[in-house]
């Protein structure tokens, strides 16, 4: 008969921390030695459980040590193992940043333009609206559409740089990098490295990924969104409750991930009701985060439900899942031919969502379905992008602005990172991808509408 054994990673650490308290033992003038000095004037009755009881403490000391120190260089090789797509790709955004300023001289002009045209030529679009609530708080209830945890973070980096575009740049520039770093962490956890650096540079080459990097909140959402998600999968419920409320106060769009924090929790407990305790209560601070906007949009605003009411004002109407969808085909349809302004622009709302929402099926059937314990993914990858669906906007382009909403949703690019095994996936994906993505950067760097 064979007994069950550890497996060989605590074999390791049990070896190493024995191995490490018999070499401290054996130095003399060592804590153990002061210790066995002071034992021999020790009432007899302590003699036999004091040596067991320091041995004991010692050991549980270095495993708790090395486990700390192992997660430390994990998160640390994770770092390292993103920065050169960070990097990379940022260096990118900066080369082009440079070159667009062609468009903008004659040819064989000795014009140039000053060195600031380079950071504020990301100063486009929704930028300014967040930096309206972060410079004067909300003035009209049109402008609860922007939630409140992004310009209140410009606001207070703005302390430091004295302008608050330039802090949403840097905040957007951090919350990238730690989002791509927590990406590794979960991916690499779950599967393996060779998938966990595939989803973060598929990520970073998704078309619209520009915005990861400019002041939108889409980096702070996304980046708060994966910590929370991490804490699920490791148990730390109130820390996971905790960030799901600052990712809720960033965008509606938080308020999904009670969805897997619910599945989650009664996972690791067998879905046994019995052994629901009361950090469960942790999870009700996601929706709080909600709730604390709503009462402030009915304290500023007499409508708790103002930042709702907003997406009228931008053009946006409930609808069921998909209608945006098929209206965005019959509007291709009916734009009088393939290479005009109304059918690209629409077949560019309309791809990156068909992708993420063929991915998301991916996850629950076929060769590469996620297993019944990685499920947490699944379900939040689906609520996620059932819920972006429900607003499309009125006129000819219903699915305006859902392709960089398509960034948040990270389980699909896990899908993906699977599927880029195959080279000439992998090859095509990432040549089309970003030739799409520096098309995309050229034009909102221009001015030009881009989602």
């Amino acid at each position: 008969m064979h007994l069950p054994t550890d497996s060989p990673e605590e074999n390791k650490t049990l070896a190493f921390a024995q191995s490490r308290q018999a070499t401290t033992s054996a130095l003399p003038g060592s804590r153990l030695d002061d210790a066995a000095a002071a034992q021999a004037d020790a009432p007899a009755a302590d003699l036999a459980s004091t040596p067991a009881r320091d041995r004991e403490r010692g050991l549980t000391g270095s495993i708790f040590s090395i486990v700390i120190t192992a997660s430390r260089t994990k998160w640390y090789a994770a770092f390292k193992n993103i920065l050169p797509i960070y990097i990379g790709i940022h260096l990118a955004f900066f080369a082009l940043s440079c070159l667009t300023v062609l468009y903008t001289v004659p040819a064989f002009s000795k014009l140039s333009r000053p060195l600031y045209v380079l950071w504020q030529s990301w100063h486009r679009w929704d930028t300014g609206n967040f930096l309206v609530v972060a410079l004067h708080g909300y003035v009209a209830p049109h402008q609860t559409a922007f939630f409140p945890f992004y310009p209140i973070l410009e606001r207070c980096v703005m302390l430091l740089t004295g302008n608050p575009f330039t802090a949403g740049l840097i905040i957007s520039g951090v919350a990238d990098l730690l989002a791509l770093v927590v990406l590794y962490r979960l991916v690499e956890e779950d599967f393996d490295q060779e998938r966990a650096y595939r989803a973060a540079l598929y990520l970073s080459l998704f078309p619209t990924a520009l915005f990861l990097a400019a002041a939108y909140n889409e980096s702070l959402f996304l980046c708060l969104s994966l910590f929370s998600f991490y804490h699920m999968r490791h148990g730390h419920w109130w820390l996971a409750g905790l960030l799901g409320l600052l990712a809720t106060l960033t965008r509606s769009a938080g308020l999904i991930l009670f969805v897997p924090f619910c599945f989650e929790y009664l996972r690791q407990r067998h879905f046994d009701l019995r052994a629901v305790r009361l950090d469960i209560l942790s999870g009700l601070a996601i929706p709080a985060g909600l709730g604390l906007f709503s009462l402030y949009c009915a304290f500023q605003f007499h409508d708790p439900l103002a930042f709702s009411h907003a997406q009228n004002f931008w053009g946006r109407v409930p609808r069921i899942p998909g209608y945006g969808i098929y209206r965005s085909v019959q509007e291709i349809i009916q734009s009088g031919g393939i290479l005009n302004f109304q059918s690209l622009h629409n077949m560019l709302d309309l791809g990156p969502d068909l992708l993420i929402f063929a991915l998301i099926i991916l996850g629950f059937i076929g060769p590469w379905k996620l297993p019944r314990d990685l499920w947490a993914y699944n379900l939040y990858a689906a609520a996620l992008y059932l819920f972006l669906q429900l607003f499309p906007a009125a006129g000819i382009f219903p699915l305006l602005s859902t392709g960089r909403f398509m960034l948040e949703v990270f389980p699909a690019y896990i899908i993906l990172a699977s599927l880029g095994k195959y080279r000439t996936l992998h090859t095509s994906y990432v040549m089309i991808s970003g030739a799409v993505l520096c098309f995309l950067l050229t034009q909102f760097l221009l001015g030009g509408w881009v989602l």
